[in-house]
């Protein structure tokens, strides 16, 4: 029996009425169940921490009714915890730090990655597919990997490769992460290596696109590259590299690896993203309400963000618009 046989046979199989009826329903409920398990029920739980005072002195004690058993002795305090944020200095500078971080990251992913797709894109490379796979290999290493080999890039010890080749021009070495500024510059290093190939592929995906026509008369009239690449090229991609630079900014609003294995968001806190920082309330000095209260603040602002950035950006008229 051939496979067209088959699949005529399995078209003709009739289910019962019932079947027929939840069909829908039953191809809907697991990924219901998923949805529900990880994200629906966490986030409700969160927000009802939030609005408590939990703390490890009081969060798992033994207290009477589904209140104690949820959240054990820990009182309702209301908004008391967004409220405290607004006088804590912290918040501020995390949340500074962090639209700093957002804003550099990107701007050096966006020419990382644009860059890269003109090389590749190319009539003079040859071998562009091999390149190609070769360029994108870094998403198929576990991020974790990657951040704990570049902090060991980064490194102040002997075996610090930033620091072996500032010591090969003749400059001293660098204490990487005992330097806010140091610091945050290897934070986007790091970024932007973890990104750069989501980047690539968008773009090239872009190029390929541009009419090869639209090029050769922009020479005929005598366009050099830098004109032809602004009159041309970005005008064709500009669609594409403005929703990879959306997405690619909320991935870096919600970084979190990179801080915490490199310095703890050091030195002295000082490039503690939001995320870290809410990490840290909660799981280091177990002020889980307040902890609670930082990660929700922080799903609203890369909700809001989302919400303007595809108002603004069109996206759901989709990359290539």
């Amino acid at each position: 029996m051939g496979t067209a046989e088959v699949v005529q046979q399995a078209r003709d199989i009739e289910l019962p009425r019932w079947a027929e009826d939840n069909l829908a329903l039953a191809l809907v409920l697991p990924g219901l169940f998923f949805f529900l398990s990880f994200v629906a029920i966490p986030l409700v739980y969160l927000i009802g921490l939030s609005m408590t005072n939990a703390a490890l002195d009081n969060m798992f004690r033994d207290a009477p009714g589904l209140w104690g058993t949820v959240f054990g002795e820990a009182e309702f305090v209301g908004f008391q915890n967004y409220a405290n944020l607004l006088t804590d200095s912290q918040f501020y500078r995390s949340f500074g730090i962090t639209w700093l971080f957002v804003a550099t990251s990107v701007v050096g992913k966006v020419l990382l990655g644009v860059g890269i797709a003109m090389v590749l894109t190319h009539h003079w490379v040859r071998g562009k597919r091999l390149m190609r796979a070769i360029v994108i290999l870094p998403m198929g290493l576990p991020a974790i990997f990657t951040i704990t080999v570049w902090r060991g890039v980064f490194s102040s010890a002997q075996f610090g490769l930033a620091n072996q080749v500032l010591g090969a021009f003749g400059i001293e070495p660098i204490a990487w992460f005992s330097r806010r500024w140091m610091t945050f510059l290897s934070y986007n290093v790091a970024e932007m290596w973890l990104a750069y190939p989501f980047m690539v592929i968008i773009t090239v995906s872009a190029l390929q696109n541009v009419p090869t026509e639209l090029h050769e008369a922009a020479k005929v009239d005598g366009a050099g590259f830098l004109s032809r690449f602004r009159h041309v090229t970005m005008p064709a991609i500009k669609r594409p590299v403005l929703f990879a630079s959306i997405l690619t900014a909320a991935a870096s609003f919600q970084q979190f690896l990179i801080p915490f294995v490199f310095n703890r968001g050091g030195p002295a806190r000082a490039n503690e993203l939001m995320l870290l920082y809410g990490y840290r309330e909660a799981f280091e000095f177990r002020a889980f309400g307040e902890g609670s209260a930082i990660m929700l603040t922080a799903v609203a602002i890369i909700g809001i963000f989302m919400i303007v950035a595809a108002t603004k950006g069109k996206l759901a008229e989709g990359a290539h618009g």
